[in-house]
């Protein structure tokens, strides 16, 4: 993490717009309204990350009773995405690509980890104007605590 600048709290997140599993495409400016939980996982098809999106599914009906929006993102392609999605039984929450330009939005937030050629493991909320409420990164090899992100979400 030496010599990243991670987005900072009170800061807003520069728009973008990636494709989900399905090849949709999903504008951060377009979830203006709602809370936004940019989840990030290094790669697909690894424990961890499976455990941290299924958590995201698994509490998608919390997160639609704060007004919140969950998204999964890491810098793998769409159709790994789409497979992975399927294979873990992911219906509702958007897995979002960040593969090319490589890595740009994990970039534009300070999460890039350059030699890995992968993101951080972190959690960013997003109030309903888009300005960061919450920043938090993880060792890569720690679970995201699902329980703390709804805490700070009903806060």
């Amino acid at each position: 993490m030496v010599g990243k600048k991670v987005v900072t709290v009170g800061r807003r997140v520069q728009d973008f717009s990636l494709s989900d599993q399905e090849g949709q495409q999903v504008r951060l400016s377009n979830l203006q309204g709602k809370k936004v939980l940019l989840s990030w996982h290094p790669l697909a098809w690894t424990f961890l990350c499976a455990e941290q999106m299924k958590t995201l599914e698994k509490n998608r009906r919390a997160f639609a009773k704060l007004n919140t929006v969950s998204l999964g993102l890491s810098v793998d392609t769409v159709p790994s995405k789409k497979a992975w999605a399927a294979a873990l039984k992911i219906k509702e929450t958007r897995l979002l690509s960040d593969f090319w330009p490589h890595g740009k939005v994990a970039k534009s937030l300070g999460l890039f980890r350059a030699i890995q050629g992968t993101s951080e493991r972190a959690n960013i909320i997003l109030d309903e104007t888009g300005k960061v409420v919450f920043v938090k990164i993880y060792p890569i090899k720690e679970l995201p605590d699902i329980t703390e992100i709804l805490a700070h979400l009903k806060s």
